[in-house]
Order: structure tokens, then sequence, then C-alpha cells
């Protein structure tokens, strides 16, 4: 795994700043400590950080085709390369080393912009074909390796691996989009292709951009997208067997290393699945790591130890406190922007932990994508069901009412905690999904921003974000959502979380589950066999019951969650309120203090659990202070109006 940087002259041939590159270069050390390499032309330069996985004596980047009119700075792992290698050789290429990238250059001299389609993996590269003179940026089919990219005024274009890279050029624009906060707020990241400046963006997966010299901006074009349609046929025992089949072959794929290889394990079904999975094709006994929490209610760790009992893994875990908290500051760092899913704070550690033993490890992210695994799935379907029996007419005002009448029991068990789902029922089926979905919900959220802010953003609701992903979507209500997680979800919020936090400890993450194949196949079964009875993961669970115990299969999911709302009541009292009432967030002139301040005050006395909008504000304020702010001349509030108040 390693980073890739890049400037471009998509006008001319300009000289292309040398420091700048290497800086940016630099920033990106953490995503690749073993080397770096550069290529500089005219008007062209590539910056690369490797860790070395493969071919580690010949496969340094930038890497070239034969007589080096093309060049590659590449992230990532294509898995199929050794085929691609064979079939390239037939055609008259060239190889000189025995790693994954070379397969990119010729690739690309055979297939053009198609040679995206041939690869079978994560990736994503910056090419340059110096006789075309063209800059081709590429992103894998699911987003598990992230590519930013902003073009400047004067037409030069920046593109990195992170964020950090491109804002080491100091004429970059650092304006906020008044969108992408009222996205964060509501999702808890800012879903592709934005990000929180308005002239940044992040290249969506399974998209590529083409920039000829001399051309006018392009628009990135799509190259793949999941289809949901039910076509495969066959007994539920077959459907069994070839899921198994398919995931060990998954899994086998990516045990390809030069160097030490591991499995990240929680005890839920996914990452036991893949762990079970290595088990059976690993000639060793597979190393895994776990995270374990002090708060009984969050703790998984002795589910994993099972598993690992079960397998004979070399299993380690550690623990993570309330103590952990003090990695808020510098999560802000490694994700650049907003982001405020919790569990990245256990990733990390989780990362941390398994980086001392391996360099390689493997993760069982996409499951409950693939097969409405998540409880809003379940939730959804049955919405859906009510939604399609009574009109609109009724349904709207009656649950409308009944939502707004009925308490927010947050105290009481989850059966009483109806007032959410009546609203949810009130609403059409996607605004009913993104009340799903939404970390805050509008009741919280919308009140959080001052009147000024809500002048700047006219209008614009978060909920467009699912909108625009509609006319893709399949018309069955499960398969829809699944998609829609596809699109946002995964790699606006697991993906992302996963490479941030595994780059920051050199750490290589692959992801059997997302093999685009497999992906493939189980959109293809009829979503009665995801969710089946109310049962998530339904033909998942029943393939996996010879390799894993009732208790790991059926048991409640509990995600990978930290506690944060009894952190917030106790140890970390006094430093949520400084923050909350603190001058960062305050100078932005984006919320209303007094409502910041009522928060507070009921979280903190048991009256309402605010932990999810305590923490979101949090990671906000965290990537003011140590991210935006962090070199730029002024504090200006950031919404235009401010100071109208």
């Amino acid at each position: 795994m390693c980073g890739l940087t890049g400037v471009f002259d998509s006008k001319g041939k300009r000289p292309i700043d040398r420091a700048l590159l290497a800086g940016m270069n630099q920033s990106l050390a953490h995503r690749g400590p073993d080397a770096d390499g550069f290529f500089v032309a005219p008007g062209i330069g590539l910056g690369h950080r490797r860790l070395a996985i493969i071919d580690l004596s010949g496969g340094a980047q930038p890497l070239y085709n034969e007589d080096r009119t093309v060049v590659v700075v590449y992230n990532g792992e294509i898995f199929n390369f050794q085929g691609l290698v064979q079939e390239l050789t037939a055609l008259g290429h060239k190889f000189r080393t025995h790693c994954d990238t070379e397969v990119i250059v010729h690739a690309w001299e055979q297939w053009g912009e198609a040679c995206v389609e041939r690869f079978r993996g994560m990736f994503a590269f910056a090419l340059w074909d110096a006789n075309h003179e063209t800059l081709f940026l590429a992103r894998d089919r699911l987003g598990i390796k992230p590519m930013y990219y902003a073009a400047l005024g004067d037409g030069t274009v920046l593109f990195a691996s992170e964020l950090k890279a491109l804002m080491l050029d100091p004429r970059l624009e650092r304006k906020i989009d008044p969108f992408a906060v009222e996205d964060y707020f509501a999702y808890g990241y800012v879903p592709d292709p934005k990000t929180i400046y308005r002239n940044v963006h992040k290249l969506a997966p399974g998209h590529t951009l083409r920039w000829r010299r001399g051309a006018s901006a392009p628009k990135p074009r799509q190259y793949w997208d999941v289809r949901f349609e039910p076509t495969h046929r066959g007994t539920e025992d077959d459907i069994r067997r070839d899921l198994i089949e398919r995931l060990r072959a998954a899994v086998e794929m990516r045990l390809i290393s030069e160097v030490p290889l591991g499995a990240f394990l929680s005890g839920g079904v996914d990452s036991s699945a893949v762990v079970a999975m290595m088990a059976q094709v690993s000639r060793t006994p597979v190393n895994t790591c776990s995270i374990s929490f002090g708060d009984p209610s969050y703790e998984e760790s002795r589910h994993a130890a099972a598993v690992a009992q079960r397998y004979g893994t070399n299993h380690h875990v550690q623990r993570v406190d309330a103590d952990a908290f003090d990695l808020v500051d510098h999560l802000a760092t490694l994700y650049d922007e907003p982001f405020a899913d919790s569990s990245a704070m256990p990733t990390y550690r989780v990362c941390q932990l398994a980086r001392e033993r391996v360099t390689v490890a493997l993760s069982g992210d996409g499951g409950d994508e693939l097969f409405a695994g998540y409880r809003r799935h379940r939730w959804y379907s049955y919405e859906e069901k009510v939604r399609a029996r009574i009109p609109n007419a009724i349904r709207s005002p009656l649950f409308g009412l009944l939502g707004r009448i009925y308490p927010k029991l947050d105290w009481a068990p989850k059966p009483l905690r109806a007032k959410s789902t009546l609203e949810a029922v009130a609403r059409d089926s996607t605004f009913g999904y993104f009340h799903s979905v939404s970390v805050l919900y509008d009741s919280i959220r919308l009140p959080l921003y001052s009147k000024a802010f809500q002048r700047e953003i006219e209008g614009y609701h978060a909920v467009e974000v699912l909108k625009s992903h509609l006319a893709g979507a399949p018309d069955d209500p499960v398969s829809r959502v699944q998609y829609l997680d596809i699109k946002t979800y995964l790699p606006g919020d697991i993906l992302t979380k996963v490479d941030r936090a595994s780059m920051a400890h050199s750490l290589e993450v692959r992801v059997p589950i997302l093999d685009h194949p497999f992906v493939e196949w189980t959109a293809s079964l009829p979503s009665s066999l995801k969710l089946h009875d109310g049962d998530g993961k339904y033909i998942f669970k029943k393939a996996l019951q010879p390799y894993l115990d009732r208790d790991i299969l059926y048991r409640e999911k509990q995600g990978f969650a930290v506690p944060l709302a009894a952190w917030f009541r106790g140890p970390l009292r006094e430093r949520v309120r400084a923050a909350i009432g603190g001058p960062a967030l305050a100078e932005t002139g984006l919320f209303d203090a007094d409502h910041l301040s009522k928060l507070v005050d009921q979280h903190q006395s048991g009256v309402r659990d605010h932990a999810a909008a305590l923490w979101a504000l949090l990671m906000f304020d965290s990537f003011l202070r140590q991210v935006h702010w962090s070199s730029s001349e002024q504090r200006a509030p950031l919404a235009a109006a401010a100071t109208a108040g």
C-alpha cells in the first residue's frame, strides 16, 4: 500500500515546483515508509511513497513502460496481475519486474481507458502518457482506495491520496463548502465526490478522469456500477456452497504477500467468516487482532476469542478506555476533513496493534452492505410495507402527528422508542431511509445552525445525496437501500475510516468480501435470501453454519462502537463542555451557541442522549483547530452572513 501525489499543468508546460511536489509527497510518508520516488517532466510531476508488499526489490515507483513514454504512480493491489502478465506478454509486452504495478502501464498501452475493467482488486493510480500528453486518474470500483484532486484557476491540477497533500499548495483556496457541512452533520462524513472544500473533489468509486493537455476540464467517467438484478437460479443449498467457494477464493487471492499477514477479528459475523476462510487455506496459524472495552455492554472480545480458539489463531487483544479520547485531535489530522464515526478510535488502535506483528491485514468490511445486515435494512423493509398499504394523504399527516407527540424515550427499552420509526413512516421512501442513516435527525441537526448559516445553504438538504443516486437504484426496496449504502456509507464512512486508520500505521488492509466478482454475484441473488423473515444476512449465515458457532452467527449485532454517552457524562465531562462552548465553533458563525450549550446540559443531566451530536461537533471543532486553521492567516467566520446574526 502506498501514497501518490502529483501536479499537472493542463494548459501548458510550465516547470513543476519540485519543492512543492516533494513536500506533498513527504506529507504521505506514513502511507509508504519504505521508499519514495519522483517523475518530473515539463508540465507534469508525479510523486510516490512506497509500502513494499510484492516484489520487494523490484517494485519501486514511479514505474515505466519499455520506452518510458508511460509512467504510473499507484496505491493498492491488483490481485489478478499474474494472469494479466501472461495475457499481455502473449500480446508482445515485455515485463522487467514481478510486481502488480507494471501491469498498469502495459494494460494502458493495450486497452487504454478500458484497462481498469481488467483489474481485480483495490487501486487508485495516476498515469501519464507522454505521447498523448494525457493524465489518467482512476479509482477502484468500490472506493477502497482514495483519490483527491483540485483544479486551480491557472490550469494547475493537483492530485493525491489524501487531502493534506493538496493543501500544501498555497494557491489552493480553503473555502468551506456549506453544503458539505450540512452533509457532514447529517451523515457523519462528507460523501463522494464532495470534500469539505468547495474546489477540491474526491474521484468517486468506479470512476476515471482523463485529462488531456490543452483540452477543457473533463468530467469523471463511470466505468462500473453494481446492478441488483435477481437473475441467479439454483437451490438454496447450491447457493450456500457457491457462496463459500467464492468467498474462500476471494480470501485466498488476498493472501499473496512477501511480508507478514494477518486479520482483524471483532467477533462479528463478517470478520469471523474471513478468519474461518483464511484458516481453511493458510498453511500456518492466522495472526488475529481484536479490541476490547471496559464497558461490558460494548464488549465483543470474548466472541473473538472463541473464533480464535476454534481456528487456533495467534490472537492478540488490546483494551481501549476513556483516555482514548486523546486521539481526537490526532484523528482530525488523519482524515483532513470532519469525520464523525467514533469507531475510528478502536479502528486506529486495532491497526496499531496489528502493525506490531504484520504488514498486511484482512478485514470483514462489506458484509452488511452485500447481505442486508444493518438493522436499518430490516426497519426500512417494515416501513415500506406500511407506506405501500396506507395512502400518503393519510399516512403523512397521521404518522407525522404521532411522531411529533410521541416522547423521545432515550432511556427506555428499545420497543418503546417508537418516535423515530413514526417520523420515518410519515416520510416518503427516500426521506425515510435518509432518516434511518442520519447520525443527526433533522430535529437535532437543523437547530444546530445559526440563522446566518441557514440562509447560506439556501434550503439545501442532505437528502439530496441519496436522491442523486436513485437513477441507478433498483426497484426492490431492500436492494435499493443496499445500493444507496454501497454508493454512500461504504466508501464515505467504512472504507475511509479503515484506509486512514491503517495507513497511519503503514498497514495494508485487504477487503475480500468486496472482491467485485463476489459483489456482482451477491447482487444477482433475490433480496429474500438476504433479508428473510426479519433476519438479515440470511443466506450468508446459513452458508457459514459449518464454520462458525450459532452464538457468533445469530446474536444481536453490536458493531465496532465506543461508549460515548457514558464517557461524556463521566471522565470526559469537562472536556466536552469546554470544547462545545469553546472559541473554535463560536468563531465559525455556523452554530447557535445557546443551542449547543443546551445539548451539553441535557446530555450530562441524563435527560437526553446527545452523544452523536456532541461527537460530531467535537470532531468538527478538532478539524477547525488541527487542519483548517492550522496554517491559515485569519480565522474569519465561515458563514458568509455570520455578522448579520
